[in-house]
């Protein structure tokens, strides 16, 4: 019982394990394209969510662009 409830914890050499494998896989240069792809998506994401906030911000900087 104790082993299967020990089977989902991730460790630090799992973790450097992961980071290993996906260096091997994709290289360093690589990385930080998909991290940007990954970032630019949340950000789309969240935006989806709540169209409200991300309309209203960009109307406030319309506004300020505006009285200047």
């Amino acid at each position: 019982m104790v082993t299967t409830i020990l089977l989902g914890i991730i460790g630090p050499w799992q973790i450097v394990l992961i980071v290993l494998v996906v260096l091997l896989l994709f290289g360093g240069k690589k990385i930080p394209e998909l991290m940007r792809g990954l970032g630019k998506g949340v950000r789309e994401f969240k935006d989806g969510i709540n169209p409200d906030d991300s309309s209203k911000e960009k109307n406030d900087s319309v506004d300020k662009k505006e009285q200047s």
